[in-house]
């Protein structure tokens, strides 16, 4: 039989700790498995970033991509190697780099989700350029701030029409207090959004292939607390609910690897931010999630190399549209929607594929979210961010968090 070893690249900017322990489980892993007559094993290797000829072979099956956004040297190579080499690359680059949340925004709407009431508004000031003036006199329109945020309704948020991290994003309860945010904006491009209000649950879901996490977010505490530790907070049908719209939302981009938050309000789940395509994947964040991202990235990675999957270059979105207008309730269509999500995925043989090559990884990362080199990993990552009279206090709370984790979900 023909022995193939499959190359899985890694292409990081500042993550430290998931790297290690990706690398350190699939080592431990240590898999030969038979795919259509061929045995396969698996390398990985982290990504430099370089100077490449146009022309030269892509080594990689699969990458896991942490820099098409922030980094135009890595995103170009990455397209080149798609486009040249069929590589298969965590998210769609040409996706990423088109869709901003606003058009996510856009889309959703289309499909009937419950996206709150929204936005733009023209910048407060702009970059001086030869040809701004004359484009401002001839076609920007005055128009009342105040009058559109009353169209809106308080209290509403201002936040960037691309934004991340909370950057920008500003909580308005009434005219005096958007005409002020608006003022400060500068040249950002803004969204007004009607808040959702009141609501019982914040919820982020992490999604990563045809896998999803629901996480009890709180995004007014401090960044090692934002993701609770609870469990069993929600029922079946809001679980149903949110893996489908979290489903929807990434194969309608051709994302492999995005979180989707929504609130609770009554009896319907808004969603109101799901453009994330470098999601959280540190444990000075995740902590108590942390390995099952690991665990879930392996899955996906793996059953991705092996299979050879291709890049969905090319997005279906007619098949939705044509769904979308048909003459049915919003839950009816989302059951459309995701079971066009679960082909795109390739759900049934990703799970038939896990069961028979990688029911030992549960097993394996219990051992290995024990050990020291997970450990150190973590300790790694606090010290890269944390002052030195805090890193081992922190190194040990995020640790218990993992080991708590482990003591949840028994082997």
């Amino acid at each position: 039989m023909a022995t193939r070893t499959r190359q899985i690249g890694l292409s990081l900017g500042a993550d430290i700790c998931w790297p290690i322990c990706y690398e350190a489980l699939l080592h431990k892993l240590d898999l030969a498995i038979d795919v259509g007559g061929e045995t396969q094993t698996f390398a990985v290797e982290r990504v430099g970033i370089e100077p490449f000829d146009l022309g030269q072979p892509c080594k990689y099956d699969v990458v896991i991509d942490r820099l098409t956004h922030w980094y135009h040297t890595s995103r170009e190579w990455i397209k080149k190697s798609i486009l040249s080499d069929d590589l298969y690359v965590y998210n769609n680059p040409w996706s990423i780099q088109a869709m901003e949340k606003h058009t996510t925004y856009c889309a959703m709407m289309r499909l009937g989700f419950p996206v709150p009431d929204t936005w733009l508004v023209p910048p407060k000031s702009y970059i001086e350029s030869p040809d701004l003036l004359p484009t401002l006199r001839r076609y920007a329109r005055l128009f009342d701030l105040g009058e559109i945020g009353d169209k809106v309704g308080y209290p509403l948020f201002m936040k960037p029409y691309d934004g991340g991290a909370w950057v920008g994003v500003t909580s308005i309860r009434d005219r005096e207090a958007l005409h002020e945010a608006y003022n400060q904006s500068g040249t950002r491009l803004m969204h007004l959004q009607q808040a959702v209000a009141p609501f019982d649950a914040f919820v982020r879901c992490v999604g990563l292939g045809p896998q999803w996490r629901f996480v009890n977010y709180d995004p007014s505490a401090p960044l090692h607390d934002r993701y609770q530790m609870d469990r069993d907070f929600l029922d079946p049908s809001d679980q149903k609910t949110l893996s489908n719209m979290t489903m929807v939302i990434n194969a309608f981009f051709g994302w492999d690897f995005n979180s989707c938050e929504a609130l609770r309000s009554g009896t319907t789940w808004y969603p109101i931010d799901f453009a994330n395509a470098c999601p959280d994947s540190q444990v000075t964040s995740l902590h108590y999630h942390f390995p099952w991202l690991i665990k879930a990235n392996l899955r996906w990675s793996i059953f991705c190399a092996a299979t050879d999957r291709s890049m969905h270059t090319n997005l279906n979105w007619a098949d939705y549209f044509r769904i979308a207008e048909k003459d049915m309730s919003f839950e009816e269509k989302l059951e459309e929607y995701a079971a066009l999500a679960l082909s795109y995925f390739d759900y049934e043989r990703f799970t038939e594929f896990c069961e028979t090559h990688l029911g030992h990884l549960d097993e394996v990362a219990d051992e290995f979210f024990a050990s020291d080199v997970a450990r150190d990993a973590v300790h790694q990552k606090v010290e890269a961010l944390y002052p030195e009279h805090e890193i081992e206090g922190f190194t040990e709370m995020f640790w218990q968090r993992i080991q708590t984790y482990r003591a949840h979900n028994p082997v």
